[in-house]
């Protein structure tokens, strides 16, 4: 069916009446200006004889004669001119015109009084030329000032209407090439999306039986663990269309807007069906009703009822399914999560170690890689690592290799990518001997006693005391495998170890310095975790503070004291004790191991970076056997920098 010409793409009707009544106006006007306007008073009005009596008497300055075809007869002429003057200055008074029949001969006597560059003879005018001259010119203002106003109009009618359309983006098949093979770490949140594949391929397998497919998809995860990847390639491995908006998209300053998109979006895919909407981030407007600081907003809840309506009203055998994505499902309201709209919950978590080398094969197939570099290795050394985060680690390792001006990306160029991404860049700071030799009983202290209560698990990976971020000097550790869980004694052994900087100091200076900040704000936290969470302390198995972290979440406003005073005494006795104990045990290990500690610091001041194999044999032999690599960079070559209040550590990442 064809579209009418007064609607829009839209289907929205447009008034074309103004328009007319001002494309009449403006040619009237262009008429009675062109064909009625007076002569001017100024020009005189004279007879063809006249005329001629002038031109004899060679007192006209110049002329012009024009047939006038209007007359009706042959020879009838429309003659002006002007004066000539003398002794005064020329004024529009001078001017003349005149009309009338004129002879052959009158004419050629008119050509011959008047002076050769003076005498205009103009052709005599067709129709068509009048059109072009005095019409056309009229004609194509007026259109292009109609034109002008009819597209003010369209799109201010369009901008109206489109104002509660849909934000959706459509991408199809055809460009959408993303399959489960480009998804990697993920394998048991591939298993529950396959059949939703499988139904969309084949819905009669499953409606014949009375089976419906899941409406609604919720998938859970931290950032970058590729919940939007999977949903795209749940789209290209179905080959059906595939309809991403961000739950922001929704939510407007006015109000019913939101919901208005809510629908289109529903009402498009009911059309493409089967398909797919993909909403991002949908806690932006699937957030608990009622609840928050100040209360509920009118609009998101809005978006909301509309959103939870369209879920629960569409039949679920149309063949359109919701999948959406977000990090923080605790607050998404209850009505979103029941059975028949997001009927089932995708957790996809950091990948593990097998899951990490899986996401750096896929990655890498972009990058030129060494023949040194081991994908193996480098998912043993990023534990707690993303899929977002693997895939910036290689793309930071391949811009180190071009700044070296190589060919291709090696290991050294993975781990000093690894080592900004985790620790920050590392920065040439002018430091003193003191400061030096400080920071290397302070890293020194770290290393050795991680070497000492450590399990196996928490190896030294490196130690240094070259600044990176805002630490003067770091020790590294990395783990062995992943850690699933963390025993009371591994937990005492990280707080040992965060102590141990302070006491490196102490033993060589004498006194202690706020270098040890960030150590004991670690240990602290660690320690009280351990109380109050995870009931390792003499208080017994029981939680305090549950409910310390909701305010701000739209869950309660008021925060509810679980315990008394006397207990809030007890736990911060507990953790004082816990603190205490780790710091006398971190001191008695580098008392027994002071030559070590001594040797250790030592290297540091001289070779600046030490590997834990390093560490481990002054330790045990008392001298390092292995040799290290790189030359130490003197002291003196250092840009100065602005000082920090904080030397640091980096040592086992926080279980919590």
């Amino acid at each position: 069916m064809s579209q009418d010409n007064n609607e829009d793409n839209n289907g929205n009707r447009i008034n074309l009446k103004p328009l007319v009544v001002w494309l009449v106006l403006i040619a009237l006007v262009a008429l009675l200006v062109n064909y009625s306007a007076p002569a001017g008073n100024s020009v005189q009005q004279l007879g063809v004889s006249q005329v001629l009596s002038l031109a004899q008497e060679k007192k006209i300055k110049n002329l012009t004669v024009k047939p006038d075809p209007t007359a009706g007869s042959d020879n009838w002429y429309q003659i002006t001119g002007e004066l000539e003057v003398k002794g005064a200055t020329a004024d529009e008074k001078s001017k003349f015109a005149a009309a009338g029949r004129v002879t052959e001969k009158e004419f050629e006597s008119l050509r011959n009084s008047v002076a050769r560059d003076a005498f205009k003879e103009v052709p005599a005018q067709t129709g068509m030329t009048m059109f072009l001259y005095n019409v056309l010119p009229t004609l194509l203002i007026s259109g292009l000032v109609i034109y002008l106003m009819y597209r003010f109009l369209r799109n201010a009618n369009r901008g109206a209407m489109q104002f509660g359309k849909s934000r959706a983006r459509l991408n199809t098949s055809e460009t959408e090439a993303t399959t489960f093979k480009d998804v990697a770490g993920c394998d048991e949140a591939k298993e529950e999306v396959k059949e939703i594949v499988d139904f969309l391929r084949n819905p009669k397998r499953f409606t014949k039986m009375g089976a419906t497919i899941p409406k609604g998809i919720l998938m859970v995860g931290p950032p970058g663990t590729g919940k939007t990847l999977l949903a795209r390639a749940v789209a290209g491995e179905a080959k059906v269309p595939f309809l991403s908006i961000s739950g922001s998209d929704f939510v407007e300053m006015f109000v019913g807007v939101g919901a208005a998109r809510v629908r289109d979006t529903f009402e498009q895919a009911r059309k493409m069906a089967p398909c797919i909407i993909f909403i991002d981030e949908i806690d932006a407007v699937g957030r608990q009703r009622g609840a928050g600081l100040g209360g509920g907003n009118d609009e998101r809840e809005q978006t909301l009822n509309s959103l939870l309506v369209e879920m629960d009203g569409f039949d679920g055998q149309t063949g359109v399914i919701v999948i959406a994505a977000t990090n923080r499902a605790d607050v998404l309201d209850q009505a979103l999560l029941r059975p028949g709209r997001f009927d089932r919950q995708v957790f996809i978590d950091l990948p593990d170690l097998k899951g990490r080398e899986a996401v750096l094969a896929v990655h890498a197939k972009r990058f030129q890689l060494g023949a040194s570099v081991d994908l193996q290795r480098i998912a043993r050394i990023t534990t707690g690592m993303s899929g977002a985060d693997l895939a910036n680690l290689l793309n930071e390792g391949a811009l180190h290799a071009g700044r070296r001006n190589r060919d291709k990306v090696e290991m050294s160029d993975i781990e000093e990518a690894r080592d900004k991404i985790a620790y920050g860049r590392e920065r040439r700071r002018a430091m003193d001997e003191e400061d030096r030799r400080n920071t290397a009983y302070h890293e020194a202290g770290h290393a050795l006693v991680q070497a000492v209560v450590d399990d196996g698990t928490m190896p030294v990976h490196k130690v240094t005391i070259l600044p990176r971020g805002r630490a003067l000097g770091m020790a590294m550790f990395m783990p062995k495998k992943d850690i699933l869980g963390y025993t009371k004694a591994r937990l005492l052994g990280y707080i040992c170890t965060a102590m141990a900087g302070r006491i490196g100091e102490k033993v060589v200076t004498g006194d202690v310095s706020n270098g040890a900040s960030s150590d004991i704000k670690q240990a602290t936290r660690m320690a009280r975790q351990m109380v109050c969470e995870w009931g390792m302390s003499d208080l017994g198995p029981i939680a305090y503070n549950e409910n310390s972290d909701t305010i701000f979440l739209g869950r309660e406003i008021s925060r509810n004291q679980t315990h008394s005073d006397e207990t809030a005494r007890r736990i911060d006795e507990a953790v004082s004790k816990i603190v205490s104990e780790q710091y006398a045990r971190a001191e008695k290990i580098i008392a027994d191991h002071a030559e070590a500690h001594r040797k250790i610091a030592e290297a540091l001041l001289e070779h600046e970076t030490l590997d834990g194999v390093h560490v481990m044999e002054i330790l045990k032999s008392g001298e390092i056997q292995t040799p290290v690599v790189g030359t130490p960079v003197p002291t003196l070559n250092r840009e100065p920098d602005a000082a920090s209040p904080e030397s640091g550590t980096q040592s086992a990442p926080s279980p919590a």
